[in-house]
């Protein structure tokens, strides 16, 4: 997990990633909403008009506006151009727990502690649709990202489907009058806009949140029974697919991610993990000490998530993007999946050279971090976060370029690895706090205790290395071993 902003606040329980500008709303328990730039890392402004803890806020997709609904039964839509409030919906007759922009027309829909969900026009601020069904608290209802569709969730241990598609044709203006009154007279004698496609039964306990997948007919779930299930559906019906299951608490937020075969779930047991939505495992765990996580938010375009807690709230990525890769002369050599690639400035010339071995654990993370560089010898060095440290060496003709074979590869274990000469490599010892000098052979040659409690180490000009620790980076002589130069 890269964690890549952090706040501390009172308890966040919703949050909003702006789909353009490196915005997140984050909404608090103690009512106010607070908008951060994440990149800078900075409070850009902040909004209180609540009475109470806002659980829910979504911005929209297109305008410059966000939508928030808290315990005063209310719910806000706010222009932050004009920084403030432009009107409240009301209708509701208790605690609001989310609220959502429609993708396409002009809804927001809320669920509430009320057992009802709403469907809002907020162009005409006019409520259009209630949805009776649950008879408990509805913890959260999203809409379909492309079908007429609502998902809910309720402590009623139910997952619900709804069919919003004559709520559609109803709202799409239509010209005739005739129609209009038509349309009346059916709602007077119990024409329906949105019905209950689907009620989906199999947890043991209250449900706290429901997901649609961004493009596959499947639905995931999280509950008070500390279960996370998978359900798919087709035109006729909805069934149980299979249960996660690792969380020690209740679940509180789960989501598909929209670009990998993953699940991303939090819970109260101050954890989030992540699952393999294909194997249905449990691929990792990230906790933390003493907060509980509430909510979980994906952004639109890019692979960033943030989660709330009780103490603010983190935005972060599951893995690193930058490809490993080294710059020599008129090359650019760089890994891409599990090949080593080489691409030559002047000719514009893309290469693959050499297929690398990829672990077969599941975890995240295992692609390589560094690569380091011996023109001379045209020599390799990868080095990737896999069994807790290690590299690999590579010594490649220019002929068996796309030919050669990652058997080859010497292997061994170390925190890092870089070449402090033509035909020779420094690797990190961690635990005894040293560097090992070895040869293209990957035979060890030389050891040297190092100057300070080394976390990583990087090239520093021939037979040198900068070494960095917790709080400063020396620049270190391994021939005479002195340290040449530091700085905190």
């Amino acid at each position: 997990m890269l964690t890549k902003f952090e706040t501390k606040s009172n308890r966040v329980k919703g949050l909003s990633f702006h789909p353009k500008r490196p915005w997140i709303l984050a909404s608090l328990h103690s009512g106010v909403i607070q908008l951060w730039d994440y990149r800078m890392g900075t409070l850009i402004d902040k909004f209180d008009e609540h009475d109470g803890p806002v659980r829910g806020v979504h911005f929209h997709c297109s305008q410059p506006l966000f939508v928030s609904g808290g315990d005063d039964y209310k719910i806000k839509v706010w222009n932050y151009k004009l920084h403030r409030c432009l009107f409240t919906l009301l209708g509701h007759l208790d605690y609001i727990r989310t609220v959502q922009f429609h993708h396409e027309n002009p809804w927001i829909v809320s669920a509430s502690d009320d057992q009802t969900i709403r469907v809002w026009n907020w162009q005409s601020r006019t409520c259009i649709s209630v949805l009776t069904g649950h008879n408990h608290y509805v913890m959260c209802a999203l809409f379909h990202p492309k079908e007429d569709l609502v998902v809910s969730a309720s402590l009623d241990q139910t997952v619900r489907v709804w069919d919003i598609s004559s709520l559609k044709r109803k709202n799409a203006s239509p010209a005739d009058d005739l129609l209009r009154l038509s349309q009346m007279n059916t709602d007077l004698f119990g024409g329906i806009d949105a019905v209950v496609k689907y009620v989906l039964e199999g947890h043991d306990r209250g449900v706290n949140w429901a997901s649609f997948h961004p493009t596959l007919p499947l639905i995931v779930s999280g509950a008070d029974d500390r279960q996370v299930k998978l359900w798919r559906m087709n035109d006729t019906k909805a069934w149980e697919v299979d249960t996660l299951r690792g969380h020690m608490n209740n679940v509180s937020c789960v989501m598909f991610h929209a670009k990998q075969d993953i699940i991303v779930s939090n819970s109260e047991d101050k954890s989030i993990r992540i699952w393999d939505a294909t194997k249905r495992t449990g691929i990792q765990t990230f906790r933390r000490e003493h907060d509980r996580f509430w909510i979980l938010a994906a952004h639109p375009e890019m692979n960033l998530l943030a989660a709330g807690h009780d103490s603010g709230m983190i935005v972060f990525k599951l893995e690193r993007e930058r490809p490993a890769f080294v710059v020599s002369g008129d090359s650019l050599f760089y890994t891409k999946d599990r090949f080593l690639c080489s691409y030559e400035f002047t000719t514009q010339r893309d290469t693959q050279m050499l297929p690398f071995r990829r672990p077969g654990s599941l975890s995240l993370n295992q692609s390589p971090k560094t690569l380091s560089y011996s023109p001379t010898e045209n020599a390799f060095l990868l080095c990737s976060d896999v069994d807790g440290g290690s590299y690999e060496l590579f010594c490649i003709t220019r002929d068996s370029y796309g030919r050669g074979d990652s058997q080859d590869a010497k292997k061994g274990q170390g925190g890092s690895a870089v070449f402090v000469a033509r035909n020779r490599f420094a690797v990190l010892e961690k635990s005894n706090n040293q560097v090992l000098i070895k040869n293209l052979k990957n035979e060890t040659v030389k050891k040297s205790a190092l100057p300070v409690a080394t976390d990583a180490i990087f090239y520093a000009g021939t037979g040198n290395l900068l070494c960095r620790s917790e709080d400063r980076v020396v620049i270190f002589d391994l021939q005479q071993r002195i340290v040449l130069g530091e700085l905190q």
